[in-house]
């Protein structure tokens, strides 16, 4: 029932969501969502945010909790926002597992959640005619959640489980290998999941996972999202109705930051299993801010490098056929993190010169300004690309759920856009030559060591 899902899912979700299809309204001139957006904060902190959505009948609700793997901050604890996306589906004294679902299918609604670094967010897309039961729901849940010790190990073993699986793809390691050694300080040096230690480990916290939801899943720490066919009034006087006597209490956590990386940092995995070989570059970033352009450029850089029309990608994947995968981008993310590639390469002899490859477009990107025309087009392309992935109210949702947890503001969604039109080659040049810096630099490669042969017809 529950899940965790990439970056690259939510685009996937975005450009495929089928409920509800309803044409975009044509945006204004600056504000590149088109929807009203209406919000209200109750006396405990609570923040209820409604987009009226033409989509008859239908209605997405999410509740998007402001605490992901970043804020696990204690040695030995990672690993427990994950957890609790599991745990949230254990019931209540009004709700027990076995009713919870029932009514879901009775109502013909989808239910799921996923985690990431940055925050935890739960999902319902149903019926309108139903708001009032799945707020009832959603609301027993996070004020009254309820489970055994017994319950706890249980899920506990099996979010071991699924740590197990993903390890079972050069994925999940590459990736904590990367962020083991781009991070010292901060706590994007785990993945979501948590360190594989901590996973073992943590049947025995019982008692820390209570405290853990006690910290985090308070009023002020979440916000309320309703998109479709609906009227915030409305909205409003349930989820008044309905939050109203949920304890506040939430206090920031503290959060280290990450020391700027002082020199390049490389490792390499033996892979047990035959397979291509693959290598993850990654470059540290500034967190996400619309209060200059710097993440816009971020942004734009992912495209120039690595769409199937920017050179990087028609030399190595089209002309040269040295790799079958070539992918990338920046990540935003509320506190700094990484622009990361990942290359899937023919065979070991070509890695290095993929990478130099890569190298060489980098450096032209940091000496000569991009062409005005190219970044206009590559600017013109995403906003074409948002305007039409907003196709029913679960993808408005999962895009403004996105602005709210960098944020903690629904009105990020244009802010971005505005910051996109601002970009000049300058501004690329400039931010590719802070960024695409050796000793800002990790590399992390995997292989087979007994497939390490040379491949047919690379050139």
């Amino acid at each position: 029932m529950h899940r965790r899902f990439s970056a690259l899912l939510f685009a996937g979700m975005l450009a495929s969501a089928t409920l509800a299809k309803a044409a975009p309204a044509p945006p204004a001139s600056q504000d590149v969502f088109p929807y009203p957006i209406h919000e209200t904060i109750l006396a405990n902190g609570l923040r209820v945010v409604v987009i009226p959505y033409d989509s008859p009948g239908i209605v997405a609700y999410f509740t998007v909790v402001r605490a992901g793997s970043r804020n696990e901050v204690e040695t030995g604890h990672s690993g427990f926002a994950h957890f609790f996306e599991h745990m949230m589906f254990r019931g209540t004294d009004k709700y027990p597992p076995a009713a919870f679902n029932d009514i879901l299918k009775r109502m013909g609604a989808d239910n799921n959640a996923f985690t990431t670094d940055d925050y935890t967010n739960y999902y319902t897309i149903g019926p309108a005619s139903s708001l009032a039961t799945i707020m009832d729901m959603e609301s027993d849940r996070f004020k009254n959640l309820k489970y055994t010790e017994d319950a706890f190990k249980t899920e506990s073993l099996a979010v071991l489980g699924e740590y197990n699986k993903g390890a079972s793809n050069p994925a999940q390691p590459m990736e904590e290998k990367a962020r083991d050694l781009a991070f010292q300080k901060h706590t994007y040096k785990h993945t979501t999941i948590g360190f594989i230690a901590d996973v073992k480990a943590m049947p025995g916290y019982y008692t820390y996972s209570r405290q853990f939801f006690d910290r985090f899943y308070r009023p002020e720490n979440v916000v309320v999202l309703v998109v479709g066919d609906v009227q915030p009034e409305k909205v409003f006087a349930l989820a008044k109705q309905d939050y109203g006597d949920w304890k506040g209490g939430y206090k920031e956590v503290k959060i280290t930051p990450e020391p700027p990386q002082t020199k390049k940092q490389e490792a390499h995995i033996d892979w047990p299993n035959p397979g291509r070989p693959q290598m993850v570059v990654a470059y540290h970033t500034p967190a996400f801010s619309t209060a200059t352009v710097d993440t816009a450029a971020l942004n734009i850089l992912g495209d120039l490098l690595f769409s199937e029309s920017a050179p990087l990608y028609q030399d190595l994947v089209v002309q040269k056929q040295w790799v079958d995968a070539l992918e990338g981008g920046n990540d935003d993310h509320r506190d700094a993190y990484l622009f990361e590639l990942h290359a899937q390469v023919k065979s070991d002899d070509l890695v290095p010169k993929v990478k130099q490859t890569i190298d060489q477009y980098l450096e032209q990107l940091k000496k000569q300004p991009v062409d005005r025309k190219r970044l206009e087009r590559v600017k013109s392309h995403l906003r074409y690309a948002f305007a039409v992935s907003l196709d029913s109210p679960g993808a408005v949702a999962f895009r403004a759920a996105r602005a709210i947890a960098l944020t903690g503001d629904v009105h990020t969604l244009s802010r971005i856009y505005e910051e996109f039109q601002k970009v000049t080659p300058e501004d690329i040049q400039r931010v590719a030559r802070k960024t695409f810096r050796p000793e800002n630099e990790t590399v992390v490669t995997l292989s087979h060591p007994e497939s390490a042969q040379p491949a047919k017809g690379g050139r």
